[in-house]
């Protein structure tokens, strides 16, 4: 049945230059841009909060939690803001992060003002907690348009899948900007003290740097896939919709379980390096494994995705990931060598999936215009985005409790020596907590998830011919006025 009509949307295609690398290399540079705003605070506000203005590790977590969860539910409704909004000229999603770039970096700079130290501890709280749940509202402002803008610059699923893959070099170039220079720059003297000061002017160059990463995402890709909505769909129909979708579903339960991988790893890994192996040294080269193997996979993207398909390539590269880290497990090695590279081959099959999963989300979106009429890209997103924050959340918190749990023993002051039992449930849980997640993904993907290439590649077809009659249509009503 053709719902192309259905309650006052119509979507077509509008005439503009090929895809090309205009639209790749701007979209790569959106989550670069994101990565000035977001792998900062990430990285660095926690520092910034208990060495700069002297909040406690409690304050700032209760900060840092709560705000979360504010940020998530930011998602969601921002997202059906930017669905409902006007549709310009150049779009629906380009025209948001035109108008947003402007505040969210205005509030990235804000968060790490030095003279705020020296203010009261309520006001000084005040202050904190305002600008961070500012930041996080607005970040959604232009991250969820950005991530929405995928599926508006091409309806061709190999063209998404380049897309996918250029914004997750985009997103591992930014990190490894982020992560490794800017420590460079925060210390002084010969103590390396952190200087409030050195740390604002840091954060004003990566607002300014990520500005520029912006206007090339504004200026070099075309949204081509354009809805004109003559009224709004109930925001009651739109969830029952996609929460009655398969697709989505499958897909944010699996986006879940591998973000909280990716927290747990992350974390597990230091702690791995520092009391089992006692080996800082390749600590450093093994928290860059993730980074290096979606780098090192990235041009083989999209020959795995259109010869495979996405489903089936992620299911293979998950159940390698599985074997791997079970291996792992099971042979307990106490060489960090063989660890190392026992966690790149493991990484490799995770890295699969995480090159795809914009894409991922690109295909759930067009699946619910072909089954229902409605193209929601904002709200979409924003649902997915709202289930790896919870995600991020629970593998913060999980490697918190875990940590406690085998009786690691924390100080101040570092050389702890951890008990036998400690630094082996550690080991444990860094190789089965990756072996837990990739298998219940991989059931999730066989047995939820219904979208194989072939269905991918027929509501492509479906909504192309869809979208083309739209814009014969609107051609004919032009010419008629």
């Amino acid at each position: 049945m053709d719902n192309s009509g259905q309650r006052g949307q119509r979507t077509i295609t509008i005439n503009a230059h090929p895809f090309d690398w205009h639209d790749k290399i701007g979209y790569m540079f959106g989550d670069i841009g994101n990565n000035f705003s977001f792998n900062v605070v990430n990285s660095f506000l926690m520092i910034f909060y208990t060495n700069v203005y002297g909040l406690t590790g409690s304050q700032t977590a209760i900060v840092f939690l709560l705000a979360r969860f504010i940020d998530a539910i930011s998602d969601v409704v921002v997202g059906r803001l930017v669905d409902n909004s006007k549709l310009h000229k150049r779009g629906r999603f380009i025209p948001w992060m035109q108008r947003m770039e402007y505040p969210l970096l205005i509030a990235l700079v804000l968060l790490f003002v030095p003279m705020v130290k020296d203010w009261p501890m309520a006001a000084k709280m005040a202050w904190v907690w305002v600008t961070y749940i500012a930041w996080g509202v607005l970040y959604s402002t232009v991250n969820i348009p950005y991530g929405s803008l995928a599926s508006a610059i091409s309806s061709d699923p190999n063209d998404k899948t380049s897309l996918s893959t250029w914004r997750s070099i985009g997103s591992a170039l930014g990190s490894s900007i982020t992560s490794y220079i800017i420590p460079m720059f925060i210390y002084i003297g010969a103590t390396k003290k952190i200087s409030g000061m050195r740390f604002w002017e840091v954060v004003i160059v990566c607002a300014i740097l990520g500005f520029i990463c912006y206007q090339m995402t504004i200026h070099l890709t075309t949204e081509r896939v354009q809805t004109e909505k003559s009224e709004k769909v109930s925001l009651k129909s739109v969830m029952h919709i996609m929460f009655t979708d398969r697709a989505l579903l499958g897909l944010i339960l699996t986006d879940l379980v591998l973000v909280v991988y990716q927290n747990l790893a992350g974390t597990m890994i230091t702690y791995v390096y520092n009391d089992y192996f006692k080996n800082s040294s390749v600590m450093a080269i093994a928290m860059v494994v993730n980074t290096a193997t979606v780098l090192l996979l990235s041009p083989f993207s999209h020959y795995i995705a259109s010869h495979f398909g996405r489903r089936n390539s992620s299911i293979v590269g998950l159940i390698v990931s599985f074997a791997i880290y079970l291996i792992l497990y099971m042979i307990r090695t106490t060489n960090p060598y063989v660890y190392l590279a026992f966690i790149f081959f493991g990484s490799l099959g995770f890295a699969v999936f995480n090159l795809q999963v914009w894409a991922f989300i690109t295909d759930v979106i067009d699946e619910i215009e072909v089954r229902s009429g409605d193209r929601e890209d904002g709200i979409v997103y924003g649902v997915n985005s709202f289930a790896r924050k919870v995600a991020q959340a629970i593998g913060g918190g999980f490697g918190g409790f875990l940590l406690s749990y085998v009786g690691y023993k924390s100080s101040t002051t570092g050389g702890v020596e951890q008990s036998a039992h400690t630094v082996n449930a550690i080991y444990s849980a860094a190789t089965l907590v990756p072996v837990v997640c990739a298998f219940l993904a991989i059931i999730l993907l066989l047995f939820v998830y219904p979208l194989g290439r072939k269905q991918v590649e027929e509501n492509a077809k479906i909504l192309m011919k869809r979208h083309a009659a739209n814009a014969t249509k609107e051609n004919n009503q032009s010419a008629n006025n």
